[in-house]
Parts: C-alpha cells; sequence; structure tokens
C-alpha cells in the first residue's frame, strides 16, 4: 500500500543476441546466462518469455567480419540477418514488441558509429546510411526504432524519412544521453564490435556531463523523439531524474551489459544476494523515473518471481 515505486514486466525490455544459423545458443563469456540465438532458437526463447508475461524485446545481430565495410551496407540488405530476424519475430508473434538498434557499429569494418574518413567521424553523411537502417527495420514490422549511434540531427532524419515512407505509428525511442563509459565491453564480446581504432568521445558523452544530456535530451525531443534514453543506468541516476524532470515524454535507460556482468561476478563469488541486488538495482533504476528499461535480467526477474506484485 505505501510503497512508492513498482517494476513490473510491463517495464521490462530484454536485449537479445542474433547470430546466424541454426540451432545456435552460445553463452557470452562475459555475461553469465546470456546467449547469441540463431533466428530459430531467437523465436523458441521470445516464445518463452511472452509466457512470463514479458513482450517487450531489443535486438542485437552479431554479423560476421567479411561483411561488414565502410559504409555498413549489410544493414539494409533485404536478406541480412538481422532484417530475416525481425520479419520472423513479427510473423511469429505479431503482439512481440520488437526495439530495433539504429547504428553503424555492428556493420562497419571500422567499428564506428559514423563514417571514417582520415580518422574522423563524418555526422552528416553518416545520417543517409541511418535513414536507411531505420526504413529497413520499419518495412520488417519493427514497432520502435531506437537509434544508438549518437550523430547529431539523426532524430529529426529518421522521423522524416520514415513519415515519407507511411510509417509515421513506428516510434523512435532515442538514445539521448549515451555516455562513452566503460561498461558496455561485455556488449562489445558479444557483437564483435569494438572500434578498430580510437574510441567514441568524440561523439558520445563526457561521464563528467550532466546538463550537456538535458541539451541532448530537448534536441531529440523537438526532433520528434517518442521516448529518451539515458545509458547506462546505474552511474547516471542523476541524469535520468534530470531528464524526467524536464520532459512528459517517457524515459528509458539502459541497464548495460557491465553492470549486468559484475553484478553476476559478485553472486558467483557469494559475495552477494542475487535476488535482492538485482531487484534493488531494477527498483533504483525506476524510481529515478525511467518507465522503460532495457536489463538483460528481464527474464530471470519474471522467471523466479522476484518482482514485487
Amino acid at each position: 500500500m505505501v510503497q512508492e515505486t513498482h517494476v513490473s514486466a510491463a517495464n521490462l525490455i530484454f536485449p537479445l543476441f542474433i547470430v546466424e544459423g541454426n540451432n545456435q545458443k552460445t553463452e557470452v563469456m562475459s555475461m553469465p546466462g546470456i546467449y547469441r540465438y540463431s533466428i530459430d532458437n531467437l523465436l523458441r526463447e521470445i516464445e518463452s518469455c511472452l509466457k512470463l508475461g514479458l513482450n517487450s524485446f531489443d535486438l542485437f545481430p552479431n554479423i560476421s567480419e567479411e561483411l561488414k565495410d565502410k559504409y555498413a551496407t549489410e544493414s539494409y540488405r533485404e536478406e541480412s540477418l538481422y532484417l530475416r530476424a525481425i520479419r520472423e519475430v513479427k510473423n511469429n508473434f505479431p503482439e512481440a514488441i520488437v526495439v530495433t538498434d539504429v547504428a553503424m557499429d555492428p556493420y562497419s569494418s571500422d567499428g564506428h558509429d559514423g563514417i571514417v574518413k582520415n580518422g574522423e567521424i563524418l555526422n552528416d553523411e553518416t545520417l543517409d546510411i541511418l535513414g536507411k537502417m531505420a526504413l529497413a527495420h520499419a518495412r520488417c514490422g519493427a514497432d520502435i526504432i531506437a537509434p544508438s549511434d549518437m550523430m547529431d540531427g539523426r532524430v529529426g532524419y529518421i522521423r522524416q524519412v520514415l513519415d515519407d515512407n507511411g510509417f509515421i505509428n513506428v516510434s523512435i525511442m532515442s538514445y539521448s544521453a549515451k555516455y562513452a563509459s566503460a561498461f558496455y565491453g561485455p556488449f562489445r564480446d558479444a557483437l564483435n564490435s569494438a572500434p578498430k581504432f580510437g574510441d567514441k568521445k568524440t561523439y558520445q558523452m563526457n561521464p563528467a556531463n550532466q546538463r550537456e544530456a538535458l541539451i541532448e535530451a530537448r534536441l531529440d525531443e523537438a526532433e520528434g523523439a517518442d521516448f529518451l534514453m539515458v545509458k547506462p543506468a546505474l552511474a547516471y541516476l542523476d541524469v535520468i531524474k534530470l531528464i524526467k524532470d524536464n520532459t512528459e515524454l517517457p524515459v528509458a535507460a539502459y541497464n548495460v551489459s557491465g553492470e549486468y556482468a559484475m553484478l553476476k561476478a559478485a553472486v558467483q563469488k557469494g559475495w552477494l544476494n542475487e535476488q535482492r541486488s538485482v531487484t534493488e538495482v531494477l527498483t533504483g533504476i525506476r524510481r529515478a523515473g525511467a518507465s522503460a528499461i532495457l536489463t538483460y535480467h528481464a527474464k530471470e526477474v519474471l522467471e523466479n518471481k522476484w518482482l514485487t506484485p
């Protein structure tokens, strides 16, 4: 009766990794309990999640190196792994909410989120590729497009492309405040998408900055975003609250791979109680103001009935 903050299945989005092949299910070494799935096993995993009441999924592809190039052309090729996965999920489970990642890095031979020329990221030239990618996702049935690249102006560009092609009801969940964080390592292992040189500090945010996040969020809102996301979550609870207090839009937060991995490692060592730690983390993110939480804990908290009714 008096508890102020509740987390339910409706607040959770489950990130899932996809690989080519059949009957593939390989554990991500740095993320115990998290797997890369071929499309057939991806469908089985989603079916089991739906039975638990978990119906929102964010898909991420592990792309073979030979398919990568400087312009991420595999990202919008009609029969690519990712586009086939989106179509199969929506064809088999139309009730599932499919969130798709728009960024070049999984498909780029440079491992960056933008086109690279002479060691620099070409922001404006990258927008055309992001627009093609978003449109390809929408055509395959994506419900929510989530640009994670942090290129300036990409929300407005993608919104215009979607609207011009009749996809006015496809939402945009913008990574508005995505920090150049140390907590992304296990995710890059899962996708083999680490930068081939340098880092992402020229387009992701400085972890020391808070007010800049509000500027980025306001720009994305003005460009047509439907959700504003903060990534990572745990070290940036103040940023989640700041954005929540300054927008009427729903705020999302990504409980990222490094946050998941360090908790799992402590649990395996016997240093933390898993149920209490996981639920405290999710409650803290929710309490800060996130109505949507992307988390690798999504399925286990429902399977084990860890959430407060």
